[in-house]
């Protein structure tokens, strides 16, 4: 059979993906794989689809303004992973649809990630936030960008069901909540998560994976959390991944319900 490749200017295009300001300047950002972009595809507008014949026979109803047809040895050219699978595609990225923010959290859980900087962490934050049905979620702008190659992997298709908001001073937003909205927080000196009462509603703030909340954020936290480890006097690591911290405290969260 004939290989067929995509252009140069589309695998350069694919490759520009990269970077942040190629990014943000297109309005693009790339999915690959056959669970990421299954998932992705219908949720946001699909630019260019590249896939090999037997993903195109087999999803039939994929859509895209440009579809290309390519062999293993194309995609393999194109993609910026090791080892690519099947279907890569560029997608249209969001606008930020919620014109007050602040109300959110006064109707639902939310997170909010103060420095998050490892890609794969904030992807699976996006992924667990998905999984305990968290459908919005705040960024410094200092986090991770959620649109990167390495993150929109590491979230598994959960950016077609959770929104992501990146503000430019979280403080100030966390400052503008509704009276009474609780702005929960883990702390190493916090309250036991176990057996302090939880809302349905409101926001949990996960810090930065080295120095945690950040100074001014924590001012705005009038809930601090701490998950314990077990037993108490045992010996143990210093601290949890942020990520399965998220984990550990919105299971707890959505326990109580």
């Amino acid at each position: 059979m004939q290989t067929k490749l995509l252009s140069k200017n589309k695998q350069k295009l694919i490759r520009q993906m990269s970077l942040k300001k190629h990014r943000d300047e297109l309005g693009l950002f790339l999915a690959e794989g056959p669970k990421v972009v299954g998932d992705l595809l219908g949720h946001f507008p699909c630019r260019l689809l590249a896939a090999t014949a037997e993903w195109l026979e087999e999803h039939p109803e994929a859509k895209a303004d440009e579809v290309v047809e390519v062999s293993a040895d194309g995609l393999q050219q194109a993609s910026l992973l090791k080892t690519p699978r099947d279907v890569l595609a560029l997608f249209a990225r969001p606008a930020d649809s919620l014109e007050n923010l602040a109300a959110v959290p006064a109707r639902s859980l939310t997170l909010a990630l103060d420095g998050v900087q490892d890609p794969g962490n904030v992807g699976t934050i996006l992924r667990v936030a998905d999984w305990f049905g968290i459908e919005d979620v705040f960024c410094s702008i200092d986090t991770a960008d959620a649109f990167s190659p390495k993150t929109v992997q590491a979230t598994m298709g959960a950016l077609a069901r959770v929104r992501v908001h990146y503000i430019n001073d979280m403080e100030a937003f966390l400052s503008s909540l509704p009276k009474g909205v609780p702005v929960y927080g883990t702390f190493l000196d916090g309250d036991d998560v176990y057996r302090q009462p939880l809302s349905p509603h409101g926001v949990v703030v996960m810090g930065n994976e080295g120095n945690g909340i950040s100074a001014s954020v924590a001012r705005c936290v009038n809930h601090r959390l701490l998950i314990p480890s077990f037993p108490p006097e045992r010996p143990t690591s210093e601290s949890l991944n942020v990520a399965i911290a998220t984990a550990v405290v919105c299971a707890e969260f959505r326990r109580r319900q």
